[in-house]
């Protein structure tokens, strides 16, 4: 587009302006799963188990949409662009996310209620599902050589910058109006609020330019997917999306487990506040957002595997420490907590935009990338809360929760070790070098 620009840096903060305001739509979500959805949406005479278990099932809804979402808007972007399919996930996205706030309670739609909050769920998860790779990819085929772990970095912290948005919303929001008040109608305001975010997203996307590797290759006709880009990758490609996927499920169930399940835990089953346990998730997420700026510059310098297995490593191990400080019930020690768990994680999640992207060659990356990504979130986090919420019931301990943790932790070690990068610019494969803008 005439006038946009490519400057790597304003690419990458505008791609993180435009992942951080999905996100924030995303997250808010979660947020009122774990604090508002087991009393609005299901029958009033469900006992408190059974009403989280069918709020976090809805949560889970938008994750099993996301592989449908990397599909489409993977085939969308590696057809006619990274920008378009980007911009249209952001207005899918916005539009859903409002369409939320305007719901009816159960006491007011019976059965329709929650029906309806599980299909705009969905299209939660479509949108998302292709939000990532647009973003990413157009930070990723802006950077220079040897640095686009460091510029990827940038939209992987629109994950925490969401975070942080939208519990400082529901905190605001909590801290304006009664708790009745807050239920009747006051949790409805961050998600028609997301209607404004969406247009300054939207505003800010449609003054990039396309990435020149997408448009350099677009214009080589030898270079062009022969058929379908989705059929092409699980055609050539099949064991680089596994793989990705099984490297990403831990990441993504310890980020739910941090930023989702203990908030409920916090609240429900330890009786703390909701304020100190949204607080601890508000500066974790603070704190990530360097630490994956970091974790992104060093994939640059020492490989993409090497910081992402011992992110998972790490992770595993920390499970085990995780709940006991939560069950403290200091503000200190949980707000602890959660910021190691997630700085551990940003171990994994900051190279990732970069090792999933160095999979593919250009004309397939989008979908490629996105299913890799949108497989391990269906495995990892649409399912952890739910299997968290179970297994304590079951158990009445958290200690299990942590052996399910550290076994995601495991597969995610393995798939990481298993993956062979493209050379950044090439076609042949490397082996981990530690070499500047090597691949790991």
């Amino acid at each position: 587009m005439s006038g946009g620009t490519r400057s790597p840096l304003k690419v990458a903060l505008t791609a993180s302006a435009g992942a951080t305001v999905e996100w924030y739509d995303f997250f808010i979500y979660g947020t009122a799963a774990a604090l508002v959805f087991p009393k609005l949406f299901f029958p009033a005479d469900l006992p408190p188990f059974v009403a989280q278990i069918g709020a976090f099932a809805t949560f889970a809804v938008g994750f099993f949409a996301r592989p449908v979402g990397g599909a489409v808007f993977g085939h969308f972007g590696d057809m006619v662009g990274r920008k378009r399919a980007l911009v249209t996930a952001l207005v899918t996205m916005g539009l859903a996310t409002a369409a939320i706030g305007l719901l009816p309670s159960y006491a007011q739609a019976g059965v329709f209620a929650p029906l309806l909050l599980v299909a705009l769920r969905f299209i939660q998860g479509f949108a998302v599902g292709g939000q990532w790779g647009g973003a990413a990819l157009l930070a990723i085929e802006s950077a220079p050589p040897g640095r686009r772990g460091y510029f990827s970095s940038f939209v992987q912290i629109g994950v925490p910058l969401g975070v942080l948005l939208a519990n400082v919303v529901f905190l605001i929001m909590g801290a304006l109006v009664a708790t009745d008040a807050f239920l009747a109608w006051g949790w409805r305001i961050p998600f028609l609020a997301s209607l404004l975010l969406v247009g300054i997203g939207l505003y800010v996307q449609l003054h990039l330019e396309e990435s020149a590797e997408f448009e350099e290759r677009a214009g080589a006709a030898e270079a062009a997917p022969k058929s379908s880009p989705i059929l092409e990758v699980f055609a050539r490609h099949p064991r680089e999306v596994l793989l990705a996927g099984g490297a990403f499920i831990a990441n993504n169930t310890c980020f739910y487990i941090a930023i989702t399940y203990v908030v409920a835990y916090g609240t429900a089953t330890l009786n703390l506040s909701r304020g100190t346990m949204l607080a601890a998730v508000m500066i974790g997420s603070a704190i990530m957002v360097p630490a994956l700026i970091l974790c992104g510059w060093v994939s640059d310098h020492w490989g993409r595997r090497r910081p992402f297995m011992w992110g998972a490593a790490l992770c595993g191990l920390w499970a085990f420490a995780f709940f006991p400080l939560i069950e403290t019930g200091s503000p200190a020690l949980i707000a602890l907590s959660v910021s190691v768990a997630l700085v551990l994680i940003s171990m994994m999640y900051g190279p990732q935009a970069a090792l999933f992207a160095e999979l593919f060659p250009v004309e397939l990356r989008y979908s490629g990338a996105s299913l890799g990504y949108q497989l391990g979130s269906v495995l990892g986090g649409g399912l952890a809360p739910i299997v968290a919420t179970a297994l304590f019931e079951q158990f009445k301990s958290t200690g299990p929760i942590a052996i399910y943790l550290a076994a995601t932790c495991a597969v995610s070690l393995a798939c990481t070790a298993a993956l062979v990068v493209r050379a950044p610019h090439g076609s042949q494969d490397l082996q981990e070098t530690g070499a500047p803008g090597a691949s790991a």
